[in-house]
């Protein structure tokens, strides 16, 4: 994908306030109109760290949902007893395709969560330009809540209580890194269903994987909070990579028959 017609170089001169706003806007839609963009379905490998446990899985994505497979654990190949298993459960999903539609309800309710934080970004929050970013290629910009913005869900409840920073790359007008995190506490579920206390934080990056497809690479959140009365720690990291284009309508039963190859 070439450069975007308003995109400009980083390392020129520095934004006036309007082109900032400007590029923030374009870059934020263009956020939003990736996320309900499907079409193009990817293979990659998830490696998902948490204090007590890391796992590396391939996930093929489909027309269906989702497939993983299991790779290590902590490090370590599956052992011929666990790969085993993996093998009876892949051939267990496939056999029942009730199992994959409720996995892609799941994913659906997930995703329309996503759009529902993605809408509100333009709105919930008051964006600085403050120069190039440390990397050299993106420029940079703080973020504070908008004290003019509503929550109008349970979704962007926290947004209100959130600050950090942006890099956008100014050709592309993407987001390559956001990290943001609670100024204060913040209850969801009017303080009955849940809380999040002051200083947790998440982080994304982002890139192009090739033809002008980004994706996210790296998230690390470390939340903590109270969710139904139980006290609960988050501390988890994701890293994506290996991506490798499937082709568009795959569905789940071809990705399963090719894991198991």
């Amino acid at each position: 994908m070439g450069p975007i017609a308003h995109g400009r170089p980083a390392g020129a001169a520095a934004l006036t306030p309007a082109e900032a706003q400007a590029l923030v806007d374009r870059a934020l839609a263009n956020e939003l109109k990736a996320a309900q963009d499907t079409s193009h379905p990817m293979r990659y490998e998830l490696r998902k760290t948490s204090p007590r446990l890391a796992t590396t899985k391939e996930i093929y994505e489909t027309k269906d949902g989702e497939v993983a497979r299991l790779l290590t654990v902590n490090g370590q190949p599956l052992l011929p007893t666990d790969e085993e298993q993996e093998q009876a459960r892949l051939s267990d999903l496939l056999a029942n395709p009730a199992k994959q539609r409720h996995r892609k309800q799941a994913e659906d309710a997930d995703a329309g969560r996503a759009l529902t934080v993605l809408r509100a970004l333009p709105t919930a929050f008051v964006y600085q330009y403050a120069g190039t970013a440390p990397n050299g290629t993106a420029e940079r910009f703080t973020f504070r809540p908008n004290p003019d913005f509503s929550p109008p869900n349970l979704e962007t409840q926290v947004l209100t209580q959130m600050a950090g920073e942006i890099w956008i790359d100014p050709v592309h007008e993407r987001v390559t890194h956001l990290k943001g995190s609670l100024q204060q506490s913040v209850d969801f579920g009017w303080g009955i269903l849940g809380r999040l206390n002051k200083g947790g934080w998440v982080a994304i990056d982002q890139e192009d994987v090739g033809g002008g497809i980004w994706r996210t690479v790296h998230f690390k959140m470390q939340m903590s909070g109270r969710v139904v009365f139980k006290n609960r720690v988050f501390d988890t990291t994701e890293d994506e990579s290996g991506f490798a284009p499937l082709p568009a309508g795959m569905g789940y039963g071809k990705a399963i028959e090719r894991m198991k190859e």
